[in-house]
């Protein structure tokens, strides 16, 4: 019997909070020595693993520490961009780490005759064989899998996964309406196991012609969203699964890395400075130390301006208790003149709201290439923020760095280069 684990969306380097990122990587951590311990033969990370495709590397330099120990002691890890860590020309951290022998790039494949082709990586170890696609930027990648030659793929024989990096129709939490997905068709059928990431929860279902559908969720957290999530109970973790010619066994194994403490507080028809005084009240009744609060002011006010209310002085209450990190979550708070100046909900996560305007937005826009219109052009200019945002690097001439992201821009938008 072999096994190996499933984990995704560790979004290392996702919080610059200290508190935070100390979490982050012991929850990383903790993962590679249960791996470790329950000695599985490899590891499969279906995407997201950085935050970024060049992420901080002081953060960079602790989770090679791990990768080493790992590599040492004979565990192959395989793994595919998300939609986070994604390279339009393969310049992303993944690669410099595949490239020093410490992860494996699952290959992206190749075209030919109008289908997209996928190579098989076999472990050697246990004869799995190991395929996927990466993800890109507000589902994007859709066109490669609808594209896909799936018959080669369904007639490879042995113990097959297939690892990927997006939504599933068939699997989409109503708390993830607007997510992107794509219908489970698109998955070429009769592998043993499909390891799913993107999804930031854990679910594991089995369908028809597929065999198991897996999503792990995060390691921690990638989004203020996640915390909320967390605290208000979802558990975080991987999956191990055994196997010999077929899947045996799947068990979640969850990684309590912190503690959490959720509270609500209804302002309903309160005026803002009751509310304050309320929440100060509230607040001296709770057990906050070493723990991470999320704190959710929810309501119309009958009185005062959202502003009225000192979640400053709320956050610096709940620290004096000792919370090693506070989230206030405050968007279904609101006062009349915010009422009377807004229609519909504009979402709560701030990725969701930029990416929903760019939506409303991309049509209105004129351009001469069909490319940059509707949904593939709001994942493109979604792809070129991201691009955009990117940092200088420390000791990175400004010359380099402005080349560095217009070479990707290009790419991104599969421009040839201009001599």
């Amino acid at each position: 019997m072999h096994k190996f684990a499933h984990l995704s969306d560790c979004h290392l380097g996702a919080w610059k909070h200290p508190a935070l990122q100390k979490v982050e990587i012991e929850a990383f951590y903790r993962i590679l020595d249960t791996c470790l311990k329950e000695k599985v033969n490899f590891i499969v990370i279906s995407g997201d693993f950085f935050h970024s495709n060049l992420p901080d590397l002081g953060v960079v330099r602790m989770v090679v520490r791990k990768l080493k120990q790992v590599h040492d002691a004979g565990v192959p890890i395989y793994v595919v961009y998300g939609s986070h860590d994604y390279s339009p020309n393969d310049n992303s951290m993944i690669d410099i780490l595949t490239d020093a022998g410490l992860l494996t790039k699952i290959k992206k494949g190749y075209e030919k005759d109008g289908k997209i082709k996928l190579d098989f990586i076999l472990d050697q170890q246990t004869g799995a064989k190991i395929t996927g696609l990466s993800g890109r930027k507000m589902g994007i990648e859709r066109h490669y899998y609808e594209d896909l030659d799936r018959e080669l793929l369904e007639k490879e024989s042995g113990f097959k996964i297939f690892v990927f990096h997006a939504g599933l129709d068939e699997l989409k939490p109503k708390a993830l309406a607007d997510m992107d997905s794509m219908p489970i068709s698109l998955l070429p059928r009769g592998f043993d196991y499909y390891a799913g990431g993107h999804v930031h929860k854990q679910m594991m279902e089995e369908f028809s012609g597929y065999g198991k559908v897996c999503y792990p969720g995060p390691s921690f957290a990638g989004y203020s969203r996640d915390l909320e999530d967390s605290a208000r109970g979802q558990k975080r973790g991987f999956f191990i699964v055994e196997f010999d010619e077929k899947v045996r066994d799947v068990k979640f194994r969850e990684i309590d890395s912190v503690q959490y403490l959720y509270f609500e507080h209804d302002a309903t028809d309160k005026n803002a400075n009751i509310v304050q005084e309320e929440l100060k009240l509230k607040i001296g009744t709770l057990d906050a130390k070493g723990k991470i609060v999320v704190m959710k002011i929810k309501g119309d006010l009958s009185g005062g301006k959202t502003s009225d209310i000192n979640f400053s002085e709320l956050r610096q209450l709940l620290n004096s208790k000792g919370a090693i990190h506070v989230q206030t979550n405050r968007y279904d708070l609101r006062s009349k003149e915010y009422l009377a100046s807004i229609s519909g909900d504009i979402g709560q996560d701030p990725k969701q709201i930029e990416e929903r305007i760019l939506r409303e937005n991309i049509d209105s826009v004129k351009v001469s290439f069909p490319a940059l219109k509707g949904k593939e052009g709001s994942g493109l200019a979604i792809e070129l923020l991201a691009i955009l945002r990117q940092d200088q690097k420390a000791n990175e001439r400004k010359s380099d760095y402005v080349g560095r992201v217009l070479d990707s821009c290009k790419e991104s938008l599969h421009l040839e280069e201009i001599e």
